[in-house]
C-alpha cells in the first residue's frame, strides 16, 4: 500500500474533542488536508464554527458541536449529533483536557477535582464506550486518546490531572481489548507543546532554559508535530497497532540529567 493511500481519509468522519484550539486544532486541519470531514467539539460554539470555516477553506467539510466533555449527557448528545449529521464516525480523538492551577493539595476543592477528572477521564470513557461500540457493530474505526507525560511523571502541582491521564492510559488498553478486532484504540502521550493554551509558560525564559538543559531535543514542540502520529494511528498503516501509548515529548520524560 502506497503512503498516499494510507493517509487518504476521503469520505471518513473524524470527531475531535477540544478541536478548536491547540493540539486538537492542529490535528483537525491535518485530517482535513487529507480529505476527512471533521466534527469539532468544544465548549464554545463560536470557536468550533471558526475551525469549521478553516476546514472548509482546505476543501473539506465539518460540523461544530458545543459540549462540555465532563458532562455525561453532553457526551451522549455529541454522539447523537455526529451520527445525525454524518451517519458515521470513523475516528474519535479524545483530545480535550483541563489542568488548572491550585494552591496546594489540601486546598484543592472537590468541585475542581471533579472537573479535572470529568474532562480528562470521565468524558473519554463515555465517548469511547458510545463511539467504540457503534464502530464495532458497523465498519470499524480508530480511537485516539491524548494523554500527557504527567501521567508517568506526576508532581504535587498536577496530582488530579496526572491521575486522570494515567487512567486514560489504562482506558486505552481496556478499550483496545473491548472493541477489537474491528476498532483500534491507541494513545498519544504528549509532552510540552507551544499552543495558545500554554503560552503562559512555554515561551518563558525559565522553561526555555530548562528545556535546553534537560530535554534531548532542547525545546517544546509545535502543534503540527503531533499531527503525523494521529494520522498514523487513524490509518491502515497502523493496522496491527492497538493498545499502544506513544510518547511525543521531545525527550522530556527521559531528561538528560536523569
Amino acid at each position: 500500500m502506497s503512503p498516499g493511500v494510507k493517509y487518504d481519509f476521503s469520505g471518513k468522519v473524524v470527531v475531535i474533542t477540544g478541536g478548536s484550539r491547540g493540539l486538537g486544532h492542529a490535528m483537525a486541519l491535518g485530517f482535513a488536508a487529507h480529505g476527512a470531514r471533521l466534527a469539532i467539539a468544544s465548549r464554545k460554539i463560536e470557536s468550533c464554527e471558526a475551525a469549521v470555516k478553516e476546514i472548509r477553506a482546505l476543501g473539506s467539510d465539518g460540523s461544530a458541536h458545543a459540549i462540555h466533555v465532563g458532562k455525561w449527557a453532553d457526551c451522549d448528545r455529541l454522539y447523537e449529533e455526529v451520527y445525525s449529521k454524518w451517519g458515521r464516525a470513523d475516528v474519535l480523538i479524545n483530545n480535550a483536557g483541563l489542568s488548572p492551577l491550585y494552591p496546594s493539595l489540601v486546598e484543592h476543592t472537590e468541585d475542581l477535582f471533579d472537573k479535572v477528572i470529568g474532562v480528562n477521564l470521565k468524558g473519554p470513557f463515555r465517548l469511547s464506550a458510545l463511539f467504540g461500540e457503534r464502530m464495532k457493530k458497523e465498519d470499524g474505526g480508530a480511537i485516539i486518546n491524548v494523554s500527557s507525560i504527567s501521567s508517568i511523571r506526576p508532581s504535587y502541582t498536577t496530582a488530579p490531572y496526572s491521575a486522570a491521564k494515567a487512567g486514560l492510559n489504562a482506558l486505552t488498553v481496556a478499550c483496545a481489548q473491548e472493541f477489537g478486532p474491528k476498532v483500534r484504540v491507541n494513545c498519544i502521550m504528549a509532552g510540552p507543546f507551544h499552543t495558545d493554551i500554554s503560552k503562559g509558560w512555554s515561551r518563558t525564559e525559565e522553561f526555555t532554559n530548562r528545556a535546553r538543559r534537560s530535554y534531548a531535543l532542547g525545546r517544546a514542540g509545535e502543534p503540527d508535530e503531533i499531527v503525523g502520529a494521529a494520522l498514523y494511528f487513524a490509518s491502515p498503516a497502523a493496522s496491527f497497532t492497538t493498545g499502544a501509548v506513544l510518547t511525543i515529548d521531545g525527550g522530556q520524560s527521559q531528561p538528560k540529567n536523569a
